[in-house]
């Protein structure tokens, strides 16, 4: 219970004080016109309130994010706690706040463009790929998990109900995904953020009420060997980093950040949208770890209930009828309007790439009719059994991590080329780059079969992988040392 308060608090904290310090870092130009004002288009580019951008942004990043990688990573215990509060201070809100600034500097630009521009061309192709990959990704598992949670409450025997969710939430993904960001996104978002809110609320009100508070086990350095016990659930490291994205740091906020970025009418803004933003997603995970900790007591047990009949369970034995509601809002919802915003951003994307205007409508299906076709066909190869939707979750939860890794290095660039202080993101960057690549060798829970269909007849141990992940880290640290110190404001937009 104290480690879960203290864990609160910690992020609040970390909001007041060291998301002033980004801000400070980044530079802020309240007099400098933002995309929104200068490219209003009515479609993408569309001045809204701050506290409206603010909560289409959590809707945005978080889906079933915060919610279900924090059930999953409630395995770990309390050490869940700890990477959420440090993950999310000093990664997470930084990699969401840096991108979402750097968009606005660069007009709004997508992640690709960003890391193009200060990691060079080879980056700017690559991530041009990766990116449009991961938001299909994200796109096929948020059509997947909502229709899971709605069988889950409503029809838990029948398959017909199951697809008609697909087709139906489908359908609207087309819908959000061609529509000016005003007519669905800024209208219903708001709303449904809000109930995200009220339901964390509400679950942390009601654990106090029934004292299951004093369920969450606290926390202790024992349990923070990296290589403790011989499953998945005692090796901290690199699992729970990959295990808890969305909370503590994830890739795919940089894909969402510079849709708002288009939105926001002022650099002061930017701290009280993207920083603030992922505090309050990890807020909200943090709460739903510790539900899981204290209702269903999963910590250590692999085999602990499904994330969606936790959500359903928890929210209606806790908070009944009104619980029942507040989940189909919040959980149905959520990552229902994440899905639908991954296949716009990678319709932005694309745009981006092909420079393709996107005020004409017919422009806008060209370019998302082709997206929803791979999508589809991505829905229905998930739907054949477990195992496939879990080949898809597996490569989305790596390719997301690597891709906020990506981001931070791209942020460290910036900030080193214009002479301010890079190790806000450098620090980050390096050591998510342990843990992508220590992650990518490590057995068959990871992507260890990709590796062996590469290499052949390939087994590598646990330490060899973290020797990998150390050394790769420390060659792009000397990769990056040129960088220090050479001012380039006259080449960079700063």
């Amino acid at each position: 219970m104290i480690s879960f308060i203290i864990g609160i608090i910690a992020l609040i904290v970390g909001y007041i004080v060291y998301g002033k310090l980004a801000e400070k870092i980044f530079g802020i130009q309240p007099e400098r016109k933002t995309p929104a004002k200068r490219l209003s288009d009515g479609v993408d580019f569309v001045e809204l309130d701050w506290k409206k951008s603010l909560l289409i942004q959590l809707l945005n990043i978080a889906g079933t994010g915060p919610i279900f990688g924090a059930i999953a990573g409630a395995l770990f215990g309390p050490a869940a706690f700890a990477w959420i509060v440090f993950g999310c201070i000093f990664a997470g809100a930084v990699h969401d706040y840096m991108v979402g600034m750097l968009s606005i500097r660069n007009d709004g630009g997508s992640i690709s463009e960003i890391v193009g521009k200060y990691l060079g061309k080879p980056a700017l192709y690559i991530m041009r790929v990766f990116s449009v990959v991961l938001l299909i990704f994200v796109g096929v598992v948020f059509v997947t998990t909502p229709a899971q949670v709605l069988k889950t409450m409503f029809a838990p025997d029948s398959n017909s109900f199951y697809y008609v969710a697909i087709t139906v939430i489908i359908l609207y993904y087309i819908l959000a995904t061609i529509l000016p960001i005003d007519k669905i996104i800024g209208r219903l978002y708001p709303i449904f953020g809000a109930c995200l809110l009220i339901m964390a609320i509400g679950l942390t009100i009601m654990m106090f009420v029934s004292g299951e508070i004093a369920n969450i086990p606290e926390f202790a350095f024992a349990n923070f060997r990296p290589d403790k016990g011989t499953n998945i659930a005692g090796k901290l490291f690199p699992f729970l980093f990959i295990t808890i994205a969305c909370g503590a740091i994830s890739g795919f906020h940089a894909t969402q950040s510079p849709l708002i970025a288009r939105c926001v009418g002022n650099e002061t803004q930017g701290r009280r949208v993207f920083y603030l933003a992922m505090i309050l997603e990890g807020v909200i995970a943090m709460i739903w770890a510790a539900v899981t900790m204290a209702h269903f007591n999963v910590v250590g047990v692999e085999t602990a209930v499904a994330a969606p009949v936790i959500v359903t369970k928890a929210s209606t034995e806790y908070m009944g009828w009104i619980g029942g509601i507040l989940a189909v809002f919040g959980v149905v919802a959520c990552p229902i309007t994440s899905g639908d915003t991954a296949f716009r951003s990678a319709r932005l994307t694309i745009a981006d790439v092909l420079k393709f205007d996107q005020k004409p409508i017919k422009n806008r299906f060209a370019i998302a009719l082709p997206l929803f076709a791979a999508g589809v066909i991505l829905v229905f190869f998930s739907l054949q059994s477990a195992a496939n939707f879990n080949i898809i979750w597996r490569y989305f939860a790596w390719s997301n991590q690597t891709l906020a890794t990506i981001g931070l290095w791209a942020a460290s660039a910036y900030l080193a080329k214009v002479g301010r202080q890079y190790w806000i993101t450098l620090l980050p960057a390096a050591f998510m780059t342990v843990v992508i690549t220590s992650y990518f060798f490590m057995g068959n829970e990871c992507l260890g079969p990709l590796v062996t269909a590469i290499t052949g007849n390939f087994n590598i141990t646990y330490v060899v992988g973290l020797v990998i992940g150390l050394a790769l880290s420390i060659v792009l640290l000397c990769l990056f040392i040129p960088l220090i110190g050479v001012k380039q404001k006259n080449t960079l937009k700063d």
